[in-house]
């Protein structure tokens, strides 16, 4: 196997203001557990996790200027299995602070945007059994039942270009991925 291919996503850093505060947002509203924690010369430290063969998937260090002035975090996304799941969480991001949310339909997942107290955005997600071209973003009510979401998301998906099984699009991307791989 070429070692391209082993190239895996592991975690996130986050230079914030408050660490209490942040470790304390992510631990309760998004139920990460607190690996470790420590100083790192000035920078104090707080290493968080949701999988257990992940030592830490995000790291909070202290740091961030007053004024950053531009925030390069684009956002931090979560994928949850399902809509019950989706909605528990949407309400203890409510509960927890969270500020700015928006529940939303891409076509190939349902979404919740939202920013943690530092301003980071958040993604916490859903996909969907479907493909369409990114991107699409359509408001969606999560009040609605189940069944009513994702078939209002799949009515959406069918409007948009390339709409296919999440199956095929996930073949098609691993042929284009060999393709390079074999291109070097």
């Amino acid at each position: 196997m070429e070692s391209s291919s082993k190239l895996q996503f592991s975690h996130i850093g986050l230079y914030v203001s408050d660490l209490a505060r942040m470790a304390a947002f992510y631990k309760q509203a998004l139920r990460f557990t607190q690996t470790d924690a420590g100083d790192l010369g000035t920078v104090q430290l707080v290493f968080l996790s949701r999988d257990p063969a992940e030592h830490h998937q995000l790291v909070l260090a202290t740091g961030r200027p007053a004024e950053p002035g531009f925030n390069v975090v684009n956002q931090i996304s979560f994928r949850v299995p399902d809509i019950a799941t989706l909605r528990e969480f949407h309400d203890r991001l409510l509960a927890h602070g969270a500020q700015d949310m928006h529940p939303v339909t891409h076509g190939n997942a349902v979404s919740v945007y939202c920013r943690d107290p530092e301003g980071n955005r958040l993604e916490l997600f859903m996909d969907t059994p479907w493909y369409c071209e990114q991107p699409l973003r359509e408001p969606i009510d999560l009040g609605q039942p189940d069944e009513a979401i994702l078939a209002q998301a799949e009515a959406i998906a069918k409007r948009h270009a390339r709409f296919m099984s999440r199956a095929q699009w996930q073949a098609e991307v691993a042929r284009r991925m060999q393709e390079d791989q074999q291109r070097g």
